[in-house]
């Protein structure tokens, strides 16, 4: 087990247990982050709350939470009474039910994290719950107190561990068809559906993470060496926008095109 897991507790099903250990599988720490800093004295800049009003700065002891009560008022909460509602982490994943793989759409997933049994103790109770699941094609839900809020979480397999997604609450998923309603359900033409299939067949490989890379990150670290260097870099040309002819084109034509720009040799992929 990877040293250092965030999160350590017990996989529950029933009368069966197990120490586990969790970590996210996502992380922003490669991610650039910079400083506020004052350009003339090249010092930091430290942030303060201020009065809105009086333009004072406040204290820490003065500071408080307040929920809007109409346009000028709020509702003041002290620390102590946010720490009374919160709830208390039982370092516990008990699964209380079970749900056909997939059944969960998409737009309920939140935080993916990996979770592996503590000990090799732990790994015979932890294995016969995973490979239950992926032998039923199934997905184990539970709650959990992360992030200092309960919430309800996902277990699904996966190759020698399972994945536990955090899930999103009820009055953040949106309706679909409040936005898809609208749409006009018409029937493509057949001609035009083949031609996209071919489209979509020439440009299908396997999946390649450097697709996910952010090239913006890339040439912000070669700007930051080459300012550490002293060397300027000169500025990138801004792509010109493509010239509209103002000719309505049949889609049918389009498609074509596309087709044979694909089969050009100077394509890149």
């Amino acid at each position: 087990m990877p040293a250092g897991a965030f999160w350590k507790g017990y996989l529950k099903l029933s009368l069966v247990t197990c120490p586990v250990a969790m970590q996210p599988a996502t992380s922003d720490s490669g991610r650039l982050r910079f400083h506020t800093l004052n350009r003339r004295t090249g010092n930091r800049v430290q942030r303060q709350y201020v009065d809105a009003v009086t333009g004072k700065r406040v204290a820490d002891e003065d500071q408080a939470r307040g929920y809007p009560r109409g346009e000028d008022g709020h509702v003041i909460l002290e620390e102590a009474e946010l720490e009374a509602v919160a709830l208390e982490s039982t370092r516990t994943i008990d699964i209380e039910e079970f749900v056909p793989s997939g059944r969960i759409g998409w737009i309920w997933y939140d935080r993916p994290h990996f979770l592996v049994p503590d000990d090799r103790i732990a790994e015979e109770a932890f294995s016969v719950i995973r490979d239950a699941m992926r032998s039923t094609d199934t997905v184990g839900i539970a709650r959990l107190v992360l992030y200092r809020r309960e919430r309800a979480v996902m277990l699904t397999p996966r190759g020698k561990g399972i994945i536990l997604w955090t899930l999103r609450y009820g009055d953040e998923v949106r309706d679909e068809a409040e936005y898809f309603a609208e749409a006009e359900a018409s029937k493509p033409d057949g001609e035009a559906l083949k031609l996209v299939s071919r489209l979509i067949e020439s440009r299908t490989s396997d999946w390649d993470p450097s697709l996910v890379e952010d090239p913006v990150q890339d040439r912000l670290l070669k700007l930051i060496e080459s300012k550490r260097k002293g060397r300027k870099r000169a500025p990138r040309a801004k792509p010109e926008a493509p010239a509209e002819s103002g000719k309505v084109v049949s889609i049918i034509d389009a498609l074509k095109r596309s087709i044979a720009a694909e089969k050009a040799p100077s394509r890149k992929r």
